[in-house]
């Protein structure tokens, strides 16, 4: 039986973020359902789903109704068949997505939308923080937008990426993984593939340095940058209950998972969809 259109769509705040509720999600959707849902996400950038005990299956099937699923890039590069990964944090294995970024904005190709499922919840702490890069470019002077419109800005795995990825697999693989993954280059403002707004298309860590621009230039121009999008008037604040899910559109957000949990248990899984490479149409 597919999904009929009882559904609801109620805005978290004014500038992103919405709660859908009336949508059983193991169920398969049919074309018009899956059609609110997509323009629900583009329109709020993020959404929320309670009550939705989903198996690999049913994340992957519903994931795939905003387009291909994808594979983590080094999973793929390894030869890996898993399109899902658990992020489990745990007195051992602190939590380390505390920082505001983008996803896997180091390749060429980032991916369009994320699907977290949330499995263990603790019971104080863990939530999940998204900003609007909408907002954020809209809030700009027309000076720096226009400064920033015409900027390109290289983009890695990070400065630690090499050294976290050998005490796991050893030199020879870390080595291979930086031959494999070279830096990108990616527009500082992304004209969004769907809708056509801009968004201020900043990724944390993930970010070196603003292509022509000296490196104290360029950090100080990203760091006023990353300080703006962390306006709470950009952001919502979600607090998980299991088996919530969250889907968000990574072409106009940036997220932060908080570690304030820690050393409390908490499990989610997540999968992605593909996306493609992101532009800017000046006007």
């Amino acid at each position: 039986m597919a999904t009929t259109l009882t559904t609801t769509i109620s805005p978290t705040t004014g500038a992103i973020g919405a709660v859908v509720e009336g949508v059983d999600l193991h169920r398969p959707l049919d074309d018009a359902a899956a059609q609110l849902l997509r323009d629900a996400l583009h329109q709020h950038s993020v959404l929320f789903f309670h009550d939705q005990e989903l198996s690999e299956e049913e994340q992957l099937a519903f994931a795939s109704n905003f387009g291909t699923v994808g594979q983590y890039p080094l999973t793929k590069m390894f030869g890996g068949t898993a399109m899902t990964s658990t992020i489990e944090d745990t007195a051992d294995s602190p939590p380390d997505a505390d920082g505001w970024h983008t996803d896997i904005t180091w390749i060429a190709e980032p991916p369009a939308y994320a699907f977290l499922n949330a499995k263990v919840i603790p019971d104080r702490g863990g939530d999940t923080m998204w900003s609007s890069l909408f907002a954020a470019y809209d809030a700009l002077s027309p000076v720096m937008q226009r400064v920033c419109n015409q900027l390109t800005v290289s983009h890695h795995a990070g400065s630690d990426f090499r050294d976290r990825i050998a005490r796991t697999v050893g030199d020879e693989t870390a080595d291979r993984l930086a031959h494999e993954f070279p830096p990108v280059e990616h527009p500082l403002v992304r004209t969004h593939p769907v809708t056509g707004r801009r968004a201020l298309w900043v990724s944390g860590r993930f970010m070196d340095q603003v292509v022509g621009m000296h490196r104290d230039e360029s950090d100080a121009l990203l760091g006023f940058l990353m300080r703006h999008i962390e306006n709470p008037n950009f952001c919502v604040r979600w607090r998980w209950q299991t088996d919530d899910l969250a889907i968000w559109d990574e072409a106009s957000t940036n997220h932060r998972a908080l570690s304030d949990h820690y050393p409390a248990h908490r499990v989610m899984r997540r999968c992605t969809v593909d996306g493609t490479s992101p532009y800017f149409i000046p006007n």
